[in-house]
């Protein structure tokens, strides 16, 4: 039924043909487009409408409103079902300085470019592109795993902010989640620590509709996820009919209820097609209908056969007096109280603001420290130890924690009030994410997308297991940290299983993605400044289990350029080197006693140490030739990792001291002499370089 006039319709009627809308509004894009997936949104409309028609308390006026539920579409696929709503609803723009505009986020000819060039629709909800997408997805488990860390932060902001009479935070996060999620490896990783944590505010809903890409998920899948999460700790309750509204409002109200721990809400799904074999196979997954079969559908479902993008009268009125007048009334509320809690408590309304705006509280680098040279020298992992307990003292909103392994990556927080995050006790920075790297990554983003400051940490070879997190965390631009540590071969004697080879350059292909690998103690202090004043850009320390020695600063450049990415550390009397010398990390020693034997042979060297090729890349091309002259061709660079990319640093008559197979497991020092990590390997490819650079000038 389609009418043209809201008063005719009753309510029973509005809320149906507000769901036909998604339905049709989903069918229409996918098939203008002859890509997508019409399937998941069709059959999950009326479970998303109740939800935010009803429960969700979000205010489409203001998608920044920081006590808003999240709405997490972690089935990605099913893009056009979150983009239908944010139109309906009238979600607004939102500009990089978190100003919200007089405009829709999604109007209906960004529906209409559905998956093409420039739309704000693209195949998969991309959190950086249109306002209202909480969150990137798409690569099956990461949604739910973010909104774990959604949820995690908003019990620490909860914590930390609230105050009596002063409720600032209470928020849920609700993600939708597919098959596809619960078969990734990712899902338990992320529900066994929610479960452990107790996330009240948690709830997945999980559409339980039996279709995957290659077919029935009897193919491959057959466990009972609600005994499964039962096992895990979590409440489950179960809605046989996608389509039954009551039995959906009871379900979220169960959630709601539910107050000792998270929730999963299994939600069978059947998506009725116009025709008989449409109905059978239940899902026209990753195509388009066919024009036939839309209009056929459009029948079944009342609607003008031959209409496409039809909004029907009545329904953009109906959302706005559901969810857009108690999303309007909630807000509203929300500013009153808040702007009384800045009288009463001025610094941390302060500390709010800044840390929404992704800013800096005063003093935030004071009392930073400063290292003495040492020939011995500590670890980089133990400097930045030192580093990041300072600087959590100075930002309250910096918070992190290990994959078990904090005292080998020296990433606790060990000054007073610092805490664990707990069950029970949120207010702790110290987050145990136990052996799971994945979800920590995961974890780790969703917290970030709520604006607080949060750090991951584990061994760098360990990173093949949270690629896909970090990776979406750079194409969201949001500021996570990793703290990866055991950076190379010095590991020791645990051997090739722990010793990263490919894994730096591996991740330095990532756009956008700031890789930092101090080569002293001090270098890890300009590090940390680098990372913390990053607002869009994910980062990541890689830092040595072994010790390194703290350069002599009155004898060597300051630490300073690490924030330029590559510095000239040392150089010839006269700026003119015959040889250019670069190193990263522990390697940078090494180069320095290269550097010095050279000298006493009369040879002129320059070293430059080389932190963060991401940093370094986006400087002028008058620095970097100033770096790195034209006319000085013989270079080399070492670096325990593969050779891949010091190509084009090095040039044609360049060396590269690097790794060309896995390590082994031996004592450091003969590592370092079997694989030529010495100062005379150094000089010796030196003079090979310099000699070649003869040559190819002849």
């Amino acid at each position: 039924m389609v009418a043209s006039e809201q008063t005719l319709l009753t309510s029973q009627q509005l809320d149906t043909l507000s769901i036909n809308t998604i339905r049709t509004l989903a069918m229409d894009a996918v098939q203008k487009a002859n890509s997508g997936h019409p399937g998941a949104p069709m059959a999950l409309a009326p479970v998303a409408y109740t939800l935010w028609q009803n429960f969700l308390r979000y205010d489409p006026q203001d998608p920044l409103w920081p006590n808003r539920d999240r709405f997490v579409l972690s089935n990605g696929h099913a893009s056009m079902l979150l983009y239908a709503l944010l139109h309906l609803t009238g979600v607004r723009e939102v500009n990089s300085k978190y100003e919200v505009l007089d405009e829709l986020a999604v109007k209906l000819e960004d529906i209409e470019k559905f998956r093409q060039i420039d739309s704000k629709c693209p195949g998969h909800p991309e959190y950086h592109l249109t306002s209202g997408v909480e969150t990137t997805t798409g690569p099956l488990g990461q949604g739910v795993g973010n909104s774990v860390g959604m949820a995690m932060a908003g019990k620490w902001l909860a914590q930390y902010f609230n105050r009596p009479g002063f409720e600032l935070f209470n928020y849920n996060v609700y993600a939708f989640c597919g098959d596809g999620d619960m078969m990734e490896g990712i899902s338990s990783e992320a529900a066994s620590l929610a479960a452990h944590l107790k996330l009240s505010n948690l709830c997945w809903v999980y559409d339980n509709n039996h279709i995957t890409i290659e077919g029935d998920t009897d193919l491959a899948f057959n466990e009972d996820v609600g005994a499964r999460f039962e096992g895990y700790g979590w409440n489950v309750t179960h809605v046989h009919d996608a389509n039954d509204l009551n039995a959906l409002s009871k379900a979220y109200n169960f959630f709601l209820d539910s107050d000792s721990g998270p929730t999963l809400i299994i939600v069978d799904s059947h998506i009725a097609f116009g025709s008989p074999h449409k109905q059978d196979t239940k899902e026209a997954h990753g195509e388009a209908l066919g024009e036939e079969e839309v209009r056929l559908t459009k029948k079944v479902y009342g609607w003008p056969e031959n209409a496409h993008f039809l909004i029907p009268d009545g329904v953009r009125e109906n959302f706005h007096q559901g969810i857009g007048k108690r999303g309007r009334e909630l807000r509203q509320s929300w500013q009153k109280l808040f702007a009384n809690y800045g009288k009463q408590y001025p610094q941390f309304a302060d500390h709010l603001n800044s840390m929404l705006r992704r800013e800096l509280p005063d003093g935030w680098d004071k009392n930073l420290p400063t290292f003495p040279s040492d020939a011995k020298g500590p670890a980089t992992r133990e400097s930045s130890g030192k580093v990041l307990n300072v600087l959590a003292q100075n930002i309250p909103w910096l918070i992190g924690g290990a994959a078990d392994l904090y005292p080998s990556t020296k990433t606790r927080l060990t000054f007073d009030g610092a805490g664990d995050f707990e069950a029970n006790n949120y207010s702790g920075r110290n987050l145990h994410f136990g052996i799971r790297e994945h979800a920590m990554g995961a974890i780790v983003n969703g917290m970030s997308l709520s604006k607080l400051r949060a750090y991951g940490s584990t061994f760098l070879i360990f990173s093949d297991y949270m690629r896909a997190p970090i990776r979406l965390a750079s194409l969201m631009e949001i500021p996570v940290i990793h703290v990866f540590t055991h950076d190379s071969i010095g590991l020791g004697e645990d051997g090739p299983t722990h010793q990263p080879v490919e894994q730096l350059p591996s991740l330095r292909a990532i756009p956008g993605l700031v890789d930092l690998r101090p080569g002293d103690a001090n270098e890890v202090v300009e590090a940390w400044k680098v990372i913390m004043q990053l607002q869009h850009k994910e980062a990541l320390l890689v830092l040595t289990r072994q010790s390194v020695p703290t350069l002599d600063r009155t004898k060597y450049a300051s630490a300073a350029g690490v924030a330029k990415g590559a510095y000239i550390l040392a150089d010839a009397p006269d700026g003119k080197p015959e040889v250019i010398l670069i190193a990263s990390g522990s390697e940078l020693s090494l180069c320095v006693g290269a550097y010095e034997q050279l000298k006493t042979e009369g040879i002129k060297a320059r070293v430059v140490s080389m932190p963060s090729w991401e940093l370094f890349q986006h400087q002028s091309e008058e620095y970097r030739h100033s770096v790195f002259p034209v006319q000085v061709k013989a270079r080399v660079a070492v670096e325990q990792a593969a050779k891949m990319g010091w190509a084009q640093y090095v040039g044609s008559t360049g060396k590269v001291i690097g790794m060309e197979t896995f390590g082994s497991s031996a004592p450091l020092k003969d590592l370092l002499k079997k694989f030529g990590f010495t100062p005379e390997k150094v000089v010796e490819a030196a003079k090979e370089s310099i000699s070649l650079s003869k040559q190819s000038n002849n």
